[in-house]
């Protein structure tokens, strides 16, 4: 526990610091491949436990610490020790001993002492602090107050719902590889294992409860992907057909590329901007047993990848908040700034007017993000239609909500999708002439 604790305070205090929890965590397990499958487990439950309750958290600090300009390392190991003794299974003297050993090594272990007292006078006063939190809006909420804002303004019916849906833990759901079998045959294959799932979408299942990866049947041979179930409506929105023309734009990590070549066989280009990300692409094609031609390249800068010739279809699942995620990715809400959404925009309405000039007429274009703040989703589609003459949106599939917008839930978590025609008429099936 003493290594499962110093690692996990140490990702907080890296997250903390700005750095991206994914990131740090991966570089973690490279950095200690000797950690169990269980250590991991555990190092990422608290990780997440903690960012997810955040708001809570730092509002007790400011209650039990005298001094608030502490050492931010030691502010992480006295977070997680919080979230541990508040919302943790583990018995709270191994909380407090582990956190006072993990302690000694930081500075000179000048902070034992204070990470003592604290984790102890939270522990005596434990109800009557937590009843305090709920009180502060940044507490009561676990989300910034410009967040919590910014959704009472988007869904001033909803926010509330959609607020404590953010803090939720997300559900686990899984793409069929329809090239190594059905749907229903991989069902049978899960009950097989004692795993319980229901279908859910056009080729998904969603568990009941979340598995490791390595007890899912073949997986490693590319029978399924883990894939939200929200996310998996990419593919079948560009209505693609063998022989197409197809980009996937800023792709990394690959599933909704997995998923079209999965559905069709399509001359399938892969870009995005980071090389090592492209990797992870290749690594999922792999295993999935399927190509792609693979570009790194500015998705707002075609010039310098495009070979000139027209695609049939592209998906512009373009960079933004990641706020319909949130609850999968907990850094994101304490990272994010207010001001990032105009960086976001641009690169947006960039990307969107170069990859319009990379699509047939007669072609389609499925604009998909996954956020759920207007700016990035709604208002940058009609801005792009009313630039763009040759830009009509197509109405979705049935079983999605017309508007585009997901909504985080129990089944998926929240995405947009805008599906435009370039010129032509379009037919029933989303297929254009021309």
């Amino acid at each position: 526990m003493f290594l499962t604790q110093k690692l996990a305070s140490a990702a907080v205090a890296d997250v903390l610091a700005g750095r991206n929890l994914t990131d740090t965590l991966q570089a973690q397990r490279r950095a200690n491949p000797e950690l169990e499958p269980r250590q991991r487990a555990a190092i990422q439950d608290i990780c997440y436990g903690t960012l997810r309750r955040r708001g809570e958290i730092d509002f007790i600090l400011g209650r039990l610490l005298t001094r608030p300009d502490i050492d931010a390392d030691v502010r992480a190991l006295l977070a997680t020790g919080i979230q541990q003794l508040a919302w943790g299974r583990a018995a709270p003297y191994a909380v407090v001993d582990h956190a006072v050993k993990v302690a000694s090594g930081i500075r000179g272990g000048r902070a034992k002492g204070l990470v003592n007292a604290v984790l102890r006078n939270f522990l005596r006063g434990r109800d009557s602090l937590l009843a305090a939190a709920a009180t502060d809006e940044t507490a009561r909420w676990n989300h910034p107050a410009w967040w919590v804002q910014a959704m009472r303004e988007a869904y001033p019916d909803d926010w509330q719902a959609l607020i404590e849906a953010g803090n939720q833990h997300p559900p686990m759901s899984l793409r069929v590889n329809r090239r190594r079998g059905t749907r229903e045959a991989y069902l049978a294959l899960l009950a097989a294992e004692g795993i319980e799932a229901v279908a859910d979408g056009e080729d998904g299942l969603r568990l009941l409860q979340p598995v490791p990866v390595e007890r899912l049947p073949g997986f490693f041979d590319g029978a399924c992907s883990v894939q939200d179930i929200g996310a998996q409506w990419a593919a079948p929105l560009l209505a693609i057909e063998p022989g197409m023309r197809v980009l996937d734009a800023c792709c990394a990590p690959g599933g909704k590329t997995g998923h079209m070549l999965e559905l069709a066989e399509v001359d399938m280009t892969a870009l995005d901007a980071d090389a090592a990300r492209l990797e992870r692409v290749a690594d999922n094609l792999g295993r999935l047993g399927i190509k792609a031609t693979l570009k790194v390249g500015d998705a707002s800068k075609p010039a310098a990848w495009w070979d000139g010739v027209p695609f049939d279809r592209i998906l512009a699942d373009v960079p933004c908040s990641a706020s319909g995620v949130a609850r999968r990715h907990p850094d994101i809400k304490w990272l994010r700034r207010p001001e990032d959404f105009a960086q976001f925009a641009t690169q947006q309405r960039d990307m969107l007017d170069a990859l319009w000039g990379c699509l047939r007429p007669g072609g389609t274009l499925l604009y998909a993000t996954c956020s759920i703040f207007p700016q990035e989703n709604a208002n940058q589609i009609a801005d792009f239609i009313a630039r763009h003459a040759d830009a009509r949106r197509l109405p979705l599939l049935t079983g999605l909500p017309q508007s585009g917008q997901l909504l985080p839930n129990e089944r998926h978590d929240g995405f947009y999708y805008a599906l435009l025609a370039k010129g032509g008429m379009a037919s029933p099936d989303h297929r254009l002439d021309g």
